[in-house]
């Protein structure tokens, strides 16, 4: 595990958008997925300057690694936030854009392993210890991408949030576990708590992201505030 401390946000955010620039400048093609949220937006907006329109990265594929359906909508929540945030404003292909949902959530590990696998993958971490869609109580660390189904009775769960009976998909720790390099944003004091635990605690399904520690190219990227706890 490599950690990279930066002063603030706005560094933070150069720092993630150079080490993706860097996995993204190959002359191959390149797998990437990335998250949604408000934690990359200084990421995307760096980006969006260097990709939109270059032809140094046509050569780059997107996937997202988690989908919450909404009724009456096309497309679900998280690549509805991935298109507004980056891949609209950076001028995407679509045929560069490989949507995970729940239709084909079954087939995506095959699709990767087809495609070559994911070379890179951004991530952020809940202030519960999640990781992409994998919820503290409902995930098992043997698992690839899969279904839940919300019954209302996860300690996560908030009413007026999200609704009994939705069906939302994710790619697994195994799944995540097999991306060749991985990186971790995180920001602000109000998850130091956290970056603590999963990082320097015990690997426990309790804190989902905790086995991102067994990863073997695990790269950190933190502003002061969220490392203000960590063990020095």
């Amino acid at each position: 595990m490599k950690i990279i401390i930066e002063k603030n946000f706005e560094a933070m955010s150069e720092t993630a958008k150079n080490i993706l620039l860097g996995h993204m400048s190959q002359d191959k093609r390149v797998n990437l997925s990335i998250t949604a949220g408000n934690t990359p937006v200084g990421v995307y907006k760096r980006m969006v300057e260097s990709v939109k329109d270059s032809p140094d990265y046509e050569n780059v594929h997107y996937y997202n690694f988690d989908e919450i359906p909404v009724a009456g909508q096309k497309e679900g929540v998280t690549i509805t936030d991935l298109r507004k945030l980056y891949l609209t404003p950076a001028n995407i292909n679509e045929a560069n854009i490989h949507p995970l949902t729940v239709e084909n959530y079954a087939e995506q590990d095959k699709r990767l392993a087809m495609d070559g696998g994911l070379d890179a993958m951004l991530i952020g971490l809940g202030g519960d210890g999640h990781f992409c869609g994998n919820m503290p109580t409902t995930t098992r660390f043997e698992n690839l991408t899969y279904k839940l189904k919300v019954t209302g009775e996860e300690p996560w769960f908030e009413p007026g949030m999200i609704d009994v009976g939705l069906e939302f998909v994710t790619m697994g720790p195994v799944s995540v576990m097999r991306v060749k390099q991985l990186i971790l944003i995180v920001n602000g004091e109000k998850k130091a708590e956290m970056v603590k635990q999963v990082l320097q605690g015990p690997i426990s399904e309790e804190f989902p992201a905790s086995v991102l520690q067994l990863h073997p190219n695990l790269t950190v990227i933190l502003d002061e505030e969220a490392a203000s706890k960590l063990d020095k």
